[in-house]
């Protein structure tokens, strides 16, 4: 007889594959090897969930939290990859320094449910308009104003 070592579904003899999970079927009394904790991992994918291009859903402080943001979406089956942020200057043998959570774009609408973060652009706080052309003439002619008493108090300082 012959049973999927994922869901203990029964096959027919003629089947190699299993008709609920798709998983090769083996003989039920062979004993099966023991999972890996890599395997253990990957059996917990939604395969729905695994498709299309990487997208950034969050934001750790540091390693620590970043691997308890990836535990809560792979209990939810939405697979994540953790990338240390850009601009941060730590070590890479180091877990300090900010990281960013990954999820496939499928999965990214998931992701941000579980983890209770907004959307990019949801919420975010408009972009201030550019500065009126006073604000800008004002702000050059204090700019010069300091440059010339800066030029001044030099000349004063080193004439004789």
């Amino acid at each position: 007889m012959l049973v999927c070592a994922g869901c203990a579904t029964e096959g027919a003899g003629d089947e190699r594959f299993c008709s609920a999970c798709g998983l090769p079927l083996v003989s039920d009394d062979a004993p099966l090897p023991p999972l890996t904790p890599a395997q253990e991992r990957a059996r917990k994918v939604r395969a729905s969930y695994a498709e299309g291009p990487l997208v950034r859903v969050a934001s750790a402080r540091h390693q620590s939290e970043a691997e308890l943001l990836q535990g809560m979406l792979l209990e939810e089956g939405i697979p994540s990859l953790l990338r240390r942020s850009a601009g941060f200057d730590v070590p890479d043998f180091l877990a300090a320094g900010p990281r960013d959570v990954f999820v496939p774009q499928s999965g990214a609408v998931a992701a941000r449910e579980a983890l209770g973060v907004s959307a990019p652009g949801a919420g975010a706080l408009p972009r201030p308009s550019t500065a009126r052309p006073w604000v800008r003439a004002l702000a050059a002619a204090l700019a010069v104003f300091v440059v010339a008493c800066v030029a001044a108090a030099v000349l004063s300082a080193t004439a004789p």
